[in-house]
């Protein structure tokens, strides 16, 4: 596999809808996370990302026009010791309490499936990442329906042992725009990853689409320390 320019991969997909990006810092020094929300609706426009203990969530920008919570509020980062998950739904919370009683990411998603919003069935996308004593690790999931069938569920998930540094891996949930939305394909691109933690922001929040793009994280985490930075945007302010 050939590896990309994130810029490009993004700036060439309007609509690639919520996202994660996992890989290692240029400089080696970083274990590195993006996720991005996207919108078409008043709905799924009308959030923010704030945070929460050492994790994020979602929530409404103006509460008076949120009409239905239930896909779109939601924790997308949560940190559970040495690990850090990320993903886009609810299932970040079945990955963290299925975890802390010993079972594998996998198996913690084994009870779960793509999202119940017919006639999309949008993904579930998932990201963990391990850093301990030095040494780091990550893996992605998605869960997708069999070809828009909602009977059947495909299970994929990828892990990356020791990534190299100033690559990364970008999963997301559409292939592009389109009625109903055509979910993504394949396994996660190979993704360049570039610069310090601000102008790795700056580069993912500017080659998302201005008119669909809503909110931005991004985390730093210092593989031999496990200290970490963190960076929000958010289109409503």
């Amino acid at each position: 596999m050939n590896m990309q320019s994130l810029k490009q991969v993004l700036q060439g997909n309007a609509y690639p809808g919520r996202g994660i990006v996992i890989g290692r810092s240029a400089d080696g020094k970083s274990a590195v996370t993006a996720y991005f929300i996207m919108g078409r609706s008043v709905n799924s426009r009308n959030r923010v990302f704030v945070t929460d203990g050492e994790g994020i969530r979602t929530q409404a920008f103006d509460p008076s026009k949120l009409s239905d919570p239930s896909l779109i509020i939601y924790a997308p980062v949560r940190v559970l010791g040495n690990k850090t998950i990320v993903t886009n739904g609810d299932q970040t919370d079945t990955i963290y309490e299925l975890m802390d009683k010993q079972q594998t990411f996998e198996q913690s998603l084994r009870g779960r499936e793509f999202e119940p919003d017919a006639p999309n069935y949008t993904p579930r996308i998932s990201g963990i990442m391990h850093v301990e004593n030095g040494v780091y690790n990550y893996a992605m999931s998605i869960l997708k329906s069999d070809n828009g069938d909602p009977d059947s569920c495909n299970r994929f998930t990828f892990a990356y042992t020791n990534p190299k540094a100033g690559f990364g891996r970008f999963i997301h949930t559409y292939m592009g725009d389109g009625n109903p939305l055509p979910s993504f394909e394949g396994e996660p691109e190979l993704v360049d990853i570039e610069g310090n933690i601000d102008e790795f922001t700056d580069l993912v929040w500017n080659a998302l689409n201005e008119d669909n793009k809503v909110s931005l994280f991004v985390r730093f985490i210092d593989i031999e320390t496990g200290k970490y930075e963190t960076r929000i945007i958010n289109k409503n302010v």
